[in-house]
């Protein structure tokens, strides 16, 4: 190689090698500061598009199993309101049949009637302030609250708009309160005594509307039950995809630390070493001078 004064080669060219080299050990520098190893799309243009994507994906199912759980518990506030009034229903198609017995004295079914009456009126209670957050579930008339409304309601089950479930017992709703209402007239939005334990015959026909009530309990029971267990594996579903969606994510944006520490164990000493070599290539040209005496 030529000696010159103008242009020293040598120094160039080691030069150019310690710049990629600092550039290399910066990036090695940050990915371990980061943990991650796309820092910006220069780093993978192609990768950080698809992690976006999933990770849109993972929040979304995320928000999905807060909904979800939101929603069971919802239901089975809404469950647990009717388990009581089955209870409460049972008792009065017992005091029906007791009624109907005619060993009773007319002041025996008045207190049947008695108790009966607050019954219907605990009934009505319990559909016109059984709530959630605050809002009402039901209402005596069998249109309002969350379940009587028309179109029922939809819950957000998934990431994607399409992902929904939707339950509509505004129909049933409104068929159990009319039979409530038939039950016991204490169930009105303007309550009136019942009378029907009073008599023989209107006990009797008391145990049948108990008996249809009951029926009409245990279906809209039937079906808060059967959306909750179906609200529990979507739940399930949705923590298996999040926990894959995370990992797929992981494996494109985290960064490798035994890869990265060793690069940047080598990039360090090839730094030193570079910047050790344009020492010496900086004295080059000095030698030009030894041969001009």
């Amino acid at each position: 190689m030529a000696l010159s004064i103008h242009t020293n080669y040598s120094s160039l060219i080691t030069q150019t090698n310690l710049s990629k080299t600092n550039n290399a050990l910066g990036t090695n520098q940050q990915r371990l500061g980061t943990g991650f190893r796309i820092n910006s799309a220069a780093d993978d243009a192609a990768g950080l598009q698809i992690a976006t994507r999933l990770n849109a994906q993972s929040r979304g199912m995320d928000v999905a199993i807060r909904n979800t759980s939101d929603a069971v518990s919802l239901l089975q506030t809404a469950e647990g309101a009717f388990s009581e009034m089955t209870d409460i229903v049972q008792r009065m198609k017992d005091l029906s049949t007791q009624a109907a017995n005619d060993t009773n004295s007319a002041d025996d079914r008045l207190a049947l009637s008695a108790e009966f009456n607050e019954l219907g009126k605990e009934l009505a209670n319990i559909m016109t302030n059984t709530k959630y957050a605050g809002e009402a579930l039901f209402d005596i008339a069998g249109t309002g609250g969350k379940f009587g409304t028309a179109g029922g309601m939809s819950f957000q089950i998934g990431a994607s708009a399409t992902e929904t479930l939707a339950l509509d017992v505004s129909a049933d709703v409104g068929t159990l309160t009319a039979a409530l209402g038939a039950l016991n007239t204490q169930f009105a939005a303007a309550p009136a005594a019942d009378q029907k334990l009073e008599t023989q015959a209107g006990a009797n026909g008391a145990i049948t509307l108990a008996e249809t009530a009951l029926d009409e309990i245990g279906a809209l029971r039937a079906q808060f039950g059967a959306n909750i267990n179906r609200l529990n594996h979507t739940a399930n579903n949705l923590g298996n995809m999040k926990d894959n969606t995370d990992m797929a994510k992981g494996r494109i944006m985290d960064a490798d630390f035994a890869k990265e520490s060793a690069s940047m164990s080598k990039n360090s000493m090839l730094l030193q070493s570079g910047i050790s070599m344009l020492k010496q290539a900086g004295q080059m040209p000095g030698m030009v001078m030894s041969l001009l005496g």
